[in-house]
């Protein structure tokens, strides 16, 4: 065994002491000068210091003690405090004094999801006022960097502080989350803190902590994966790679058919072929590598390259799995087993596994390695499409990736933020998930229940998905209507759960609306209805409860009396029958309920069904009625 050298033997000695061992007092994340904390609640206050020093905190000319344990950790409660002025506090022991400054007492909001929670201001409709106009000292932002992680840091994998509302700071902080906080603050008059972790394209599994994701058994296994890949990258990528090989099955190959020449190393969307313009699902490639007798000899040590895939494959080479793995921009670089590889033909198979967006192997041409360095291009690549994602349903990611893995943001980006006491939270997430409608109706009060928890508070609002994608003339089954439905009951079954609706201020060609000004209004109308108990009318209307009588079918609403705009009936509404075959119906506003016509064989009522809406009924506060599908009871 090599002997440490002098800066590593230093290293060693170093990361053996306690980790304040060396410092003096420091406070954890995300305790930092600028912050703001939750008024009226008490703060847990924490952080480092010399192993069993005394530590003072001073704050409003009071003083409260502490002692660090053996690691070096020391924590205090601050008591609660109503909003005011400035302040500072101070933790002082043997070595030394640490503060932080310009502490303001107020609401503390989490806003969270996926990208259009992410999606910031300085890209939001009229930025260029609404940065301009972003200075306030009263609004505080926390910005949560992406970090992913298969276990929960205690501390964020990367330095960040609270900043005060600068044109410079607001300007890439979320949209939607900076437009309720301002809403709020202008509204209550005392500060507000607001802190921003969301992650583009995330699953909420993602978000919800392992102890909580575990009590659903269908993901105790993808828990079990991640605990292995904490342990053993390696060994976790290995047992990934078997099991999406064992999922795909007979699809592992393509059954009998002619291949086509692939255009180009392009995401197959590209390539104009029409049953792959927006095609999800599988593709298979298959391609050649001829060695001479040479080239063969040189073969140990051969690797299989490709620039990037989209989003899962398995990779064969003559016959046999070289690699599997996941990732829309990650390089492959599978290791080829000596004596695969022989002089003459060698067949190359790529299944790769497309679940949303662009999809196929793309960048730079694939090629093998040999040991020496020599590279060999692919010839004859062709390519057959297989099964879509709708036949057979969503492969399990990687658990250990951000975003598609199963609570590793959770682990990244909520844990760091410790047991900080907040006001509530906002909610903006569904897109990656709006084929899981059925599901969500777990998951998300899952979520809920594991941050309030958490953090202490319980008003949660969600942001009801936008309308998107391409106008309908008839009815059809549209995931998008399933998944805002299923928001709808999730809402109406807590009362501390609100919802803000965004059906009718999408952008039906962007699945990112820049709108992000009426979110925000509406997040903080919701956010005063159950933060701060005003009797306001913070959400659109709700099915109540569908009548069929003798003349007509009565569908009830909470949250009325209902107005139709621009015409003088309701559209969007549909009355299907036994076989689910729909038909559109007009509608006429009666107070709190709407009349659809009479029918016999109708056993449903859908409203709002597509992904992309038509809306014309309102209730008092101009807020849109939420789309369902109830039963009509006979």
């Amino acid at each position: 065994m090599r002997c440490p050298t002098l800066l590593s033997l230093g290293g060693l000695i170093a990361a053996a002491l306690p980790i304040a061992a060396m410092a003096a007092p420091t406070f954890d994340a995300p305790f930092t000068s600028g912050m703001m904390l939750q008024r009226d609640r008490t703060i847990p206050l924490h952080g480092t210091a010399h192993a069993g020093d005394t530590v003072t905190i001073g704050i409003r000319g009071a003083a409260i003690t502490a002692r660090a344990d053996a690691q070096g950790h020391w924590s205090a409660d601050l008591p609660a405090m109503k909003p005011g002025a400035a302040l500072s506090i101070t933790a002082r022991d043997s070595e030394g004094t640490a503060s932080l400054e310009d502490v303001l007492v107020g609401d503390v909001w989490l806003c969270s999801g996926q990208s259009n929670m992410e999606f910031t201001l300085r890209h939001a409709t009229n930025s260029d006022g609404e940065v301009a106009g972003a200075t306030n000292p009263q609004i505080r932002l926390y910005n949560v960097p992406h970090v992913s992680s298969p276990t929960p840091l205690a501390q964020p994998a990367q330095p960040f502080a609270w900043t005060r509302a600068t044109p410079a700071t607001a300007a890439d902080f979320s949209a939607a989350c900076f437009i309720m906080g301002r809403d709020l603050q202008a509204h209550q008059g005392i500060p507000i803190g607001l802190i921003s972790a969301a992650w583009g394209g995330s699953f909420i599994e993602d978000w919800i902590s392992g102890p909580a994701l575990g009590t659903i058994p269908r993901y105790r296994g993808q828990l079990d994966l991640l605990s292995l890949y904490a342990r053993d990258h390696h060994a976790g990528e290995v047992e990934w790679g078997r099991q999406l090989t064992a999922w795909l099955g007979k699809r592992l190959s393509p059954a009998p058919a002619p291949w086509a020449p692939v255009p180009a190393m392009t995401h197959w969307e590209e390539w104009g072929v029409s049953g792959l313009a927006d095609f999800d699902g599988i593709v298979y490639y298959r391609a050649h590598v001829t060695l001479t007798a040479a080239q063969a000899v040189k073969a140990k040590g051969a690797r299989l390259v490709m620039a990037a895939i989209d989003d899962m494959d398995v990779a064969r080479v003559n016959g046999t799995v070289v690699g599997a793995d996941q990732g829309w921009n990650k390089k492959r670089d599978y290791a080829l087993p000596g004596g695969l590889l022989h002089a003459g033909d060698n067949v190359i198979d790529m299944t790769v596994i497309d679940t949303s967006g662009g999809g196929g192997i793309w960048g730079e041409a694939p090629y093998v390695a040999l040991g020496d360095g020599t590279r060999i291009a692919w010839s004859g690549t062709a390519y057959q499409r297989g099964a879509t994602i709708a036949q057979t349903g969503q492969p399990d990611a990687q658990p250990w990736v951000g975003g598609s893995g199963r609570t590793s943001l959770f682990n990244g980006m909520i844990a760091p933020l410790g047991n900080l006491p907040l006001a509530g939270f906002a909610w903006y997430q569904g897109e990656a998930n709006s084929d899981q409608s059925e599901m969500y109706t777990k998951l998300m009060p899952l979520l809920a229940k594991d941050w309030r928890a958490r953090f202490g508070a319980q008003p949660f609002i969600m942001v009801q998905l936008a309308n998107f994608r391409a106008l309908t003339s008839h009815p059809v089954d549209d995931p998008w209507g399933r998944f805002r439905d299923a928001q709808r009951r999730i809402a109406d079954a807590d009362p501390m759960m609100g919802l803000a609706s965004a059906t009718d201020i999408g952008q039906v060609g962007d699945i990112h609306p820049t709108n992000k000004q009426d979110v925000g209004h509406r997040l903080a109308l919701e956010a005063r209805r159950l933060a701060l108990g005003e009797k306001i009318t913070g959400r659109g209307p709700s099915v109540v409860d569908v009548r069929a009588q003798t003349d007509a079918i009565h569908v009830r609403f909470s949250g009325g009396p209902l107005s139709v705009m621009a015409a003088g009936v309701a559209i969007g509404f549909e009355l299907c029958d036994a076989d689910a075959h729909c038909r559109f119906v007009e509608g006429r506003a009666a107070g709190d309920s709407v009349i659809l016509p009479a029918d016999p064989a109708a056993r449903t009522v859908r409203y709002l069904w597509q992904a992309s809406p038509l809306i014309n009924l309102y209730g008092p506060a101009m807020l849109p009625a939420s789309g369902f599908e109830m039963p009509i009871p006979r």
